[in-house]
């Protein structure tokens, strides 16, 4: 049986309760973030279980912070503390105590070091609109005419959208850009100018990334991947597009080629740059090179945390972290800002509630490998629409997915292309050169 709260709860505390009668032994849980309880091994201890009806909780003061009736003690975080009651025959009763107290343990330890919704604000130096003035610092020097407004999708999420659409080229096919792991649109600002110059362009936060809602998402690596592809959809029906370019960076070209596979209808042609999760995880029993015990043991110890857990751990000095480990952000819009908007960009975007970013957790293995590699599945892309893969010359990607993918589609338009000086972020490392490739790429489209 799952005991689970609203989403913007979570179990953080279970305790057993003074209420215990003769009948057998009452659990209490108290809710202060996101998951669920699994109570399945407490009614599996040993012995029947009934669940009984919860008391009522009353609120007592605010100051006090205290609750009357069965929860009694502290309130997590001065909340309403909703009670999980369960009733177990007595000869499991140490069975159960045992489990609860080795689960409540590791929750209070877990909750002690990860991060905690109610103190985010306080801790990490940003909000929502610190991280909509730090894209507003972005966009000061795109000269293009764009809106920006939020697209509504379902159950409620929104996509934050910027719309470039002049009357001179509105006739033509437009271009999504879909941005990378952890990114935002602001990212496309050395981008936006040149490319809108001969189409209309459609740039998105992606769901659960940037300014666009943050929702929930599948703990599996396929349902978290439709989420993000029905989300696209869901927006192209609203924005009304019935065919497109799509251009996606590194997780968007990823999620770029899925869309594509499930909806060819509406894609007229396909930028894929740098892209993740193409080739298949090495086989390190085999490799020349096999990964190091202690790498591996590193690997298994940070798995249960999100990729940017560290950046927000640190709260104040994260800041100050992206500036130091990344100083190659300020100097890839050098041309643009002589200060830090690009640093503070970045880190506004990657300290707020993780949602797209545990999805993206749940879709890799230990090592950052996608869980379902695209290339095993691209042979279900339609032969029809063109691909072209653009590589950057210095960048750590595996390129060898440009020549897989032509090999697996010998009868399909496949073209590759690297960009000289440029790293992982192609279209900010060589702006014009990168502005220029696409453009020739997609000019033949219309």
């Amino acid at each position: 049986m799952r005991v689970s709260t609203p989403p913007s709860c979570c179990w953080s505390l279970i305790r057993l309760s003074n209420h215990a009668t003769a009948s057998g032994l009452v659990l209490e849980a108290s809710s202060s973030t996101t998951r669920g309880v699994n109570l399945e091994p407490l009614l599996s201890a040993g012995g029947p279980c009934t669940i009984v009806p919860c008391p009522k909780v009353e609120r007592n003061s605010a100051t006090s912070g205290d609750c009357k009736g069965t929860a009694r003690g502290s309130c997590l975080n001065q909340q309403i503390k909703q009670v999980a009651c369960v009733s177990v025959s007595g000869q499991s009763v140490q069975r159960v105590m045992s489990v609860v107290s080795r689960v409540g343990g590791y929750m209070d330890a877990t909750l002690r070091w990860c991060w905690i919704p109610s103190w985010l604000p306080s801790w990490c130096p940003t909000s929502s609109l610190q991280l909509q003035a730090a894209e507003d610092r972005m966009l000061l020097c795109v000269e293009s005419t764009f809106s920006k407004q939020y697209i509504p999708i379902a159950n409620g999420n929104q996509l934050w959208t910027l719309t470039f659409s002049s009357d001179r080229v509105k006739d033509r096919t437009p271009m999504v850009l879909l941005h990378g792991f952890g990114g935002g649109v602001g990212l496309w600002a050395q981008n936006l100018d040149a490319l809108s110059q001969h189409r209309p362009i459609w740039a998105m936060d992606l769901l659960g990334f940037g300014r666009s809602s943050r929702p929930r998402f599948c703990t599996d690596a396929q349902g978290a991947e439709d989420q993000f592809v029905e989300s696209i959809e869901q927006w192209r029906a609203e924005v009304g597009l019935e065919s497109m370019i799509l251009l996606g960076h590194n997780l968007g070209g990823y999620l770029a080629a899925s869309y594509a596979i499930r909806y060819p209808s509406r894609v007229k042609y396909m930028v894929l740059v740098e892209p993740w999760g193409f080739p298949e995880p090495p086989d390190t029993a085999e490799a020349d090179r096999p990964i190091p015990l202690w790498i591996k043991a590193l690997g298994a110890m940070f798995t249960p945390f999100n990729p940017l857990a560290a950046l927000r751990l640190v709260g104040p000095l994260g800041p100050m972290l992206v500036r130091t480990l990344r100083p190659d952000f300020k100097r890839k819009f050098c041309s643009m800002f002589s200060d830090n908007t690009a640093s503070e960009y970045i880190y506004h975007l990657n300290v707020q509630p993780p949602s797209g970013e545990t999805a993206f957790k749940n879709m890799t293995n230990s090592f950052g490998w996608a869980s379902r590699p695209m290339l095993q599945r691209m042979d279900q892309l339609q032969p029809e629409i063109p691909v072209a893969l653009i590589y950057g010359s210095r960048s750590s990607i595996d390129s060898s997915a440009a020549s897989s993918l032509r090999e697996s589609r010998p009868h399909s338009d496949v073209v590759s292309t690297t960009i000289r000086g440029a790293g992982h972020y192609v279209y900010a490392d060589q702006p014009e050169d990168f502005n220029l490739a696409v453009l020739q790429l997609c000019g033949h489209v219309d």
